[in-house]
């Protein structure tokens, strides 16, 4: 399995505010900060106060001296430039996700992911912030739900505001990555559930289903790196393996029946990454893609990436064509690097 962390910068005396910071990603992102660097501040920012409350339990700021909890929601601008002064680098990972939900509340969909990423970037930018990397999904390439919808929305956001950053310096990139093994919502933990409650059969959407998996740690090392190697504007896209959904059930839980129960609303048979609309922009970097932006950002003296392999005319990036795939050692091994 890849790391996804080269290079990697050093966070020593940074001060760094994640969003969505009481999440799956952000808990795991700042235990990992901690671990790994000394930073000057940690911020998390969230609005629920009950899971600031928990992530306090567990994750102290008197232990932690540099850690900050800020309750506040990213669709309150001025909230948020209180919670950056001062900040270096912003991750972005506060979203509305369940497409089911998305597509049965559409206003609250796009206020959270579409103006709350406006208001990120204004804040970012009236702050003085350095670098922002917002995370992105593969439902965002050729969008079929809302949920898709508002977060290709939100990247074309986050990239095209490296037009507005004028002397200030400020980059911001996308990191773009499949399924999380394990992560609140997905279906690997719905799958145990059932195993444990004794149900007698699994429910499959459809048994040609396949989908991009990616761990916690992958994930966040992905980020981490991404803030040393970005230039900006770049929709950065990790070499992860497929699974067909009916393998994974079968491995969770091989002694009990699968049952076809039809796809939900929005949802599509096959994620994918790159568009073949994408590739002609995007170069391969070896362990991941980089779908470069239209627009240069950078300063014309560079010439970054000049050297990275251009993908072939007409390349996607999709679970159902994937060159790697986990079979049940992967699995395995997936599962216990993800310690779930």
């Amino acid at each position: 399995m890849r790391d996804f962390l080269n290079p990697a910068p050093s966070l020593n005396g940074k001060a760094i505010l994640v969003t969505g910071g009481t999440g799956s990603f952000g808990k795991t992102f700042v235990r990992t900060v901690l671990q790994r660097y000394k930073p000057s501040r940690l911020v998390v920012f969230s609005r629920d106060e009950l899971k600031q409350y928990e992530m306090n339990q567990e994750i102290s700021d008197e232990e932690h001296t540099c850690l900050r909890y800020f309750i506040g929601d990213v669709r309150d601008q001025a909230r948020l430039e209180m919670a950056m002064s001062g900040i270096d680098y912003v991750v972005h990972a506060a979203a509305l996700k369940h497409v089911p939900i998305a597509e049965y509340n559409p206003f609250e969909c796009i206020q959270t992911n579409i103006i709350g990423a406006e208001n990120v970037v204004r804040a970012a930018l009236n702050k003085g912030v350095k670098k922002v990397v917002a995370l992105s999904t593969d439902k965002a390439a050729n969008p079929i739900n809302l949920y898709g919808a508002s977060k290709l929305a939100s990247d074309k956001i986050f990239i095209a505001a490296n037009n507005l950053t004028g002397s200030t310096g400020m980059r911001l990139a996308v990191v773009r990555y499949g399924n999380v093994m394990g992560s609140r919502g997905s279906v690997l933990p719905f799958f145990r559930k059932l195993v444990e409650e004794g149900a007698d059969h699994i429910p499959i959407t459809h048994p040609d289903m396949t989908r991009f998996w990616i761990t916690l740690e992958q994930g966040i090392n992905m980020v981490l790196s991404t803030f040393e190697m970005m230039k900006g504007g770049e929709v950065f896209v990790p070499k992860i393996p497929s699974m067909k959904v009916v393998d994974l059930a079968t491995a969770v839980a091989p002694d009990i029946p699968q049952k076809v129960i039809g796809i939900r609303p929005g949802e599509k048979l096959h994620e994918i990454m790159v568009t073949a609309d994408d590739a002609r922009n995007t170069v391969d970097l070896g362990d991941r893609y980089a779908v470069l932006p239209v627009y240069r950002f950078w300063d014309q003296a560079e010439t970054p990436y000049a050297d990275a392999r251009r993908v072939d005319e007409g390349f996607s990036y999709s679970s159902d064509i994937n060159e790697e795939w986990l079979d049940r050692s992967g699995f395995d091994e997936m599962i216990a690097r993800a310690r779930i």
